[in-house]
């Protein structure tokens, strides 16, 4: 009995039961206001008014509903929009998978995966996914909603971050890998040492065993022009629907070198494999003294150089055996590059820092290093010297024709009448003095020279004066 008015009270919750109860109650109070129900017209319109009834209550329900499922997720298509209030309305309590996607990233509960039925994914605008059944791939979905169905599930259960990545490979600052014994007493510490080791590790050409530790920058490629995705999100870090594609299925097989085991390559771990694979084939061109030379570009540069530039253009030169470029100047078609371009990716830059090397190799070099500076040195201070000396010449030689120039001004004049020896040191010294006050003010080695022709023009006016004195006492 208990049951069967539970069963009652929960009918009564639902809108026809809503509906029913009031209809009753309604009916009920016109026939006790005296309204004839045996009368076929009577019955008639009152089933008319409960037909009315029940569409009105289930057409504004469908509208609430619509209204209120805009709020459970923010969707901004028209047709998430009515995706969302489709869900909503056939809810009856079983779900899918329910996702978050935060910088590619998947949160989730702990088995919302093995969940079946409509689920769907919220990502953030710094992530992508793609999505797949277990027969076939279905296709991108970038930030905002994506809503799935049935058995469409995340391939790998992993995400795709759309910012920039920055990957860092081999020895990291601190450590010691050349060290004869590595000063490791754990085990564990001194495998992973060694594993950094290994990942750039490669010979010289004359058989030195170097290993620096790599930066690479890269991302998924971006679109000429930012667009939104498929749920009308635009994300300032750029969504193209193809590269992500592009980057999750188009794996790469990697053949182990001891058991040929076969592993597929994520997309986040093809350019640091294929930046490797370049820095063993270039340092395989170089001596050990090459790469740290002192003058000129060294080897190290023109590695990290020729990298950048093996996967960023589509032709690069080659380098002979001996890391000479290709005298001809041909360029080739540079297969990283176009794996890159397969894959939808695209690296912006790779850096080498902190080679790592023998310590006794290491000690020698910069032995080296320290005579060949030396060398560079004194023949710099050399050349500087004899600039110096160049220089003073120069500026010796240029000051004595300037003086030349203005010493002989008030002379150049072939048909001047003989003057008097006052007269010519005057005509002599006043070029100088106007020139020096003209141009030399602010010098105070010139104040001291003006002062000297100030005095030598005073001795000289008054020597004249004596002179001229002289004369008109002995004229008669």
């Amino acid at each position: 009995m208990k049951r069967v008015f539970g069963g009652i009270a929960s009918s009564l919750q639902t809108p026809f039961g809503a509906i029913f109860v009031t209809a009753l109650v309604f009916h009920g109070v016109l026939y006790a206001l005296g309204v004839d129900y045996t009368n076929l017209v009577t019955l008639g319109v009152a089933g008319f008014i409960l037909v009315i009834d029940v569409a009105a209550a289930f057409f504004i329900l469908d509208k609430l509903i619509y209204f209120f499922s805009q709020f459970v997720l923010p969707v901004q298509t028209p047709d998430d929009r009515r995706e969302i209030h489709a869900r909503v309305s056939a809810f009856e309590g079983a779900r899918g998978p329910t996702l978050f996607v935060k910088n590619g990233r998947v949160i989730m509960h702990e088995g919302e995966t093995k969940k079946q039925g409509p689920g769907v994914i919220v990502l953030d605008t710094a992530s992508a996914v793609v999505l797949q059944t277990d027969t076939q791939i279905i296709g991108p979905a970038g930030p905002g909603i994506r809503f799935t169905r049935g058995r469409e599930k995340i391939t790998q259960d992993q995400g795709v971050d759309l910012r920039t990545q920055l990957q860092v490979i081999g020895p990291d600052v601190s450590d010691q890998p050349f060290l004869n014994p590595v000063p490791i007493s754990d085990p564990k510490k001194y495998n992973e040492l060694q594993a950094r080791r290994q990942q750039t590790a490669g010979l010289t050409r004359d058989g030195f065993e170097i290993s620096p530790s790599i930066s690479i920058k890269f991302r998924i490629k971006r679109p000429a022009q930012n667009t939104p995705s498929e749920s009308g999100v635009t994300s300032h870090y750029g969504y193209n629907a193809e590269a992500i594609l592009h980057a999750v299925t188009r794996e790469m097989i990697e053949l182990g070198a001891a058991d040929n085991k076969r592993v597929r390559m994520e997309w986040h771990r093809l350019p640091a494999h294929l930046v490797v694979n370049l820095w063993r084939e270039y340092v395989r061109k170089f001596k050990l003294e090459d790469l740290f030379k002192a003058e000129g570009v060294s080897g190290l540069k023109t590695i990290e150089d020729m990298i950048n530039r093996r996967v960023k253009r589509p032709f690069v030169v080659a380098l002979d055996d001996t890391g000479i470029p290709n005298p001809t100047g041909k360029a080739l078609p540079s297969l990283e590059y176009e794996q890159l371009e397969m894959r939808g990716l695209e690296i912006m830059d790779v850096r080498i820092r902190n080679v790592m090397f023998d310590p006794v190799i290491e000690e020698q070099t910069v032995k080296n290093w320290n005579a060949e500076w030396m060398k560079v040195a004194r023949r710099e201070e050399n050349i500087l010297n004899e600039r110096e000396k160049l220089i003073e010449t120069a500026a010796h030689n240029e000051a004595v024709k300037t003086f030349a120039r203005l010493a002989s001004q008030k002379f150049n004049n072939p048909i001047l009448p003989p003057q008097e020896l006052f007269a010519t040191l005057q005509n002599l010294i006043e070029p100088l003095r106007e020139t020096i006050l003209i141009k030399s003010r602010a010098n105070n080695q010139m104040e001291a020279e003006i002062k000297k022709l100030d005095e030598i023009w005073k001795w000289l006016l008054i020597n004249k004066l004596d002179a001229a004195m002289r004369r008109d006492e002995g004229k008669p």
